[in-house]
């Protein structure tokens, strides 16, 4: 049955029937190793799996049967149906490295967009079924229990996660950023999937995230999750977040890391 419903708990409740689904797909061809089928978009380290297009092709065809008058964005097959209100941001495995190497953190990434607003998102962890999801003003949630950022509020203290860019000039910069930001925090951890980087700031695993390079099937969902679970999610200096910069941290750790990250230009370079 068609579904034309722009409520953000409508949307919500579509996108994780697919989440799960495309999940179950990635998983099982992992395990049948499909994934010896690469290529490179980039550069040679930024790998992408048949799988990753095959899941991608999975959502596309769910959603057109369920809203046909809705437009995408995914990360493999670009737009479709521009112009429609709602429209879908899709990652269908993010985190292919880990994918690839069989680690544990990669994940299929759903957000709805109306008239450019996010209203609903959620993440599902492929490896292990976990689950975060979102609506707008209706709070995020971990296997459908309450999740809020961290408490912390020195910089110091803070363990903070982040990700690299795939091109050799851009992970250059980044480091640089890194060496100057580690003597001010506690730790950094890098996961590999900037989608549950953000899941895991929005429930405290980490204290702040972030990174250079999103797009936006990177970020839409998991930002969601990050907002509603407290946390300031935005660029440097007054921007959106984006390709420059997005930062996800509880208010009282954003203007310190923001500050750090401005004085680094973490948002230049390559």
């Amino acid at each position: 049955m068609q579904r034309t419903s722009s409520e953000p708990l409508d949307l919500l409740e579509t996108a994780v029937e697919i989440a799960r689904r495309a999940a179950d797909t990635a998983a099982r061809m992992r395990a049948e190793a499909v994934s010896s089928t690469i290529d490179t978009k980039s550069t040679d380290t930024d790998v992408v799996t048949a799988a990753d297009r095959a899941v991608e092709r999975q959502i596309a065809e769910e959603l057109r049967t369920l809203r046909p008058g809705d437009a995408l964005l995914g990360e493999e097959y670009g737009s479709a149906g521009e112009g429609a209100a709602v429209r879908w941001i899709v990652d269908p495995i993010d985190g292919t490295v880990n994918y690839l190497y069989g680690l544990p953190q990669y994940a299929v990434s759903i957000a709805a967009e109306v008239d450019g607003v996010v209203l609903a998102g959620v993440v599902r962890n492929a490896a292990t079924g976990d689950e975060w999801t979102a609506s707008r003003g209706g709070g995020a949630f971990h296997d459908g229990r309450p999740i809020r950022g961290s408490r912390q509020t020195v910089l110091a203290q803070a363990l903070v996660g982040t990700g690299f860019g795939y091109d050799a000039a851009r992970r250059t910069h980044q480091a640089a950023v890194l060496s100057g930001l580690l003597p001010h925090v506690r730790d950094i951890r890098r996961f590999g999937a900037a989608s549950l980087d953000l899941c895991f700031a929005a429930e405290g695993l980490i204290d702040a995230y972030y990174e250079k390079g999103l797009n936006p099937w990177d970020h839409a969902a998991g930002g969601l999750v990050a907002r509603e679970a407290g946390l300031t999610v935005a660029g440097l200096d007054g921007a959106e977040p984006g390709l420059p910069m997005v930062i996800a941290a509880p208010p009282a750790l954003f203007g310190p890391l923001h500050d750090r990250l401005s004085a680094l230009d973490a948002a230049g370079g390559a």
